[in-house]
């Protein structure tokens, strides 16, 4: 009975010529690659062991019959008038006694004797040749997955490393490294596992596809493969948001208004859904209703808790979300959990504080108002208040203001108007004198002087503590900031301006 002759385990001396055109075509079928680059492959093996045998200095080149399997060794000459490397090169009249049509310019092919393969020379052609091969089929696997780029694959557990987790899928492997792994997920030898195609490792070391479970693109396509109407697109999933192994938010919508997203992805009875926490290892998964309306859409994403109130802040995507006092640790979940993958699906900064923290908040700043204009614009405490009551905050808002508008404010007449408007004025220009000597005796930078977002006052304060820079003011921590500024910010004031100086950091 014939044995199937392997390419790796044959010495390359010992096989007739018409058997290297069989063995190629054989190993072409096991691997499942075109004969050519085979043949190709073994030209290059062989090329190594003759340059071994006839010297490394020698242009060769190697030639496989595709028809016969003959294998023929030629030395190239490069045909010259002047001859500088006898190695390389040979004189027209020497080329033209065996080619005498040949010219300067042309390449003579000189064939040389039959290779004499020794153990040596067969060994280090077989090892080249393994590796050429390594090549050629790793090349092709990496054609074949480049379209798979992106979807859910499943694999069989090969073996378990320190590092992760090898499969085989196919004719390949790929690894699943621990950082990719759901946190106390255990494999054993031959599980079948599902997991995403994150990329290809372009380099030849190491398995050829990197996979991950802890992707929040892994959710999303499991919830593709589990809910009809978001593989068709009816469903669109907007963004996903994981904690892997502990929880997930997805928010999810519909152009369809006689549908609903949410229940369409939780499934009768929760099957969808339940298949989708399952295969996440238990992780829970709250789906939520996408809102082009941003404030909608944090109350939304907070679920399970209860929002009262959302305040935008001006600047930067912040937001402070005001809950019910009981519903603070619903809001912000275990460790922060709920708050932190709200914050990442909405891509807001969400600060939660309780309504009772908001309203001694909201109180405390009003005070601090109230008296800023009964000092800086000589008035009592009952016009301070008609200001405050229009929502002015500042001498700054006051001072912008025309007669006209202040004298509509119930109470106010043409003269009082004008009064007010011309004390506004004058409070900032000898603040503003003062300030500029202060930032010049203390050699403030431009930058902070100029700030846009601090007052004179909040100028003031933050020469006096010696903050000359905006890197010093960046460098302050919200504590630190709110103790400086002696109650001309609120905490959410404060924590807005350090993140927008240090967002200009990584510009």
């Amino acid at each position: 009975m014939s044995r199937k002759i392997r390419l790796d385990e044959a010495n390359v001396h010992s096989v007739a010529r018409n058997e290297i055109l069989q063995i190629a075509d054989m190993v072409a079928r096991d691997k499942g690659i075109e004969i050519e680059p085979i043949l190709t492959a073994l030209e290059d093996a062989i090329l190594k062991t003759a340059q071994m045998q006839y010297g490394e200095e020698k242009d060769l080149e190697v030639m496989i019959d595709r028809k016969t399997g003959e294998i023929s060794v030629y030395r190239l000459l490069a045909v010259s008038d002047s001859v500088e490397d006898f190695s390389k090169q040979i004189s027209l009249k020497q080329a033209r006694l065996t080619d005498s049509t040949i010219e300067v310019g042309d390449v003579l092919r000189d064939k040389l004797p039959a290779l004499e393969f020794g153990r040596v020379a067969s060994q280090s052609a077989k090892q080249i040749l393994i590796q050429k091969l390594k090549i050629i089929e790793r090349d092709r696997q990496y054609e074949e997955f480049s379209a798979r780029v992106g979807e859910i694959i499943a694999g069989v557990v090969k073996r378990v490393e320190y590092s992760g987790v090898i499969l085989d899928i196919g004719r390949t492997e790929g690894m699943i490294r621990k950082s990719e792994t759901i946190p106390n997920e255990t494999f054993k030898i031959g599980d079948r596992v599902k997991v995403f195609f994150a990329g290809l490792n372009k380099e030849q070391s190491g398995p050829l596809l990197q996979l991950s479970r802890t992707s929040p693109e892994f959710l999303k396509k499991l919830f593709e493969q589990e809910v009809p109407e978001i593989y068709d697109g009816v469903i669109r999933i907007v963004s996903v948001a994981r904690d892997p192994g502990s929880k997930a938010k997805i928010a999810v919508t519909t152009s369809d208004h006689n549908l609903d997203p949410i229940g369409a992805c939780v499934g009768v009875k929760g099957s969808r859904v339940q298949s989708v926490v399952n295969e996440l290892k238990g992780e829970k998964v709250d789906i939520i209703a996408w809102e082009e309306n941003p404030a909608i859409f944090i109350v939304n994403s907070l679920s399970p808790a209860e929002v009262s109130k959302i305040v935008m802040e001006e600047t930067g995507n912040r937001v402070t979300a005001i809950v019910p006092d009981e519903q603070l640790s619903l809001a912000i979940g275990r460790r922060g959990q709920n708050v932190r993958l709200a914050s990442k699906l909405t891509g807001w900064t969400i600060n939660v504080v309780t309504e009772s923290e908001e309203s001694k908040e909201r109180t405390q700043e009003s005070s601090r108002i109230l008296k800023t204009f009964m000092e800086n614009l000589d008035v009592d405490e009952m016009v301070a208040h008609l200001l405050i009551g229009e929502g002015y905050s500042s001498v700054e808002d006051i001072a912008m203001l025309s007669i006209s508008d202040i004298a509509s404010i119930e109470g106010f007449d043409e003269d009082i108007s004008a009064e007010i408007k011309q004390r506004a004025t004058l409070y900032l220009e000898r603040k503003k004198e003062e300030i500029s000597e202060l930032c010049k005796e203390k050699g403030v930078s431009v930058e902070l002087k100029e700030y846009k977002l601090l007052t004179p006052e909040l100028l003031e304060a933050l020469v006096k503590a010696d903050i000359k820079t905006l890197d010093d003011l960046g460098d302050l921590s919200t504590e630190e900031l709110l103790e400086v500024s002696k109650s001309l910010l609120t905490r959410s004031e404060a924590e807005t301006l350090i993140m927008k100086i240090r967002d200009n950091w990584f510009k």
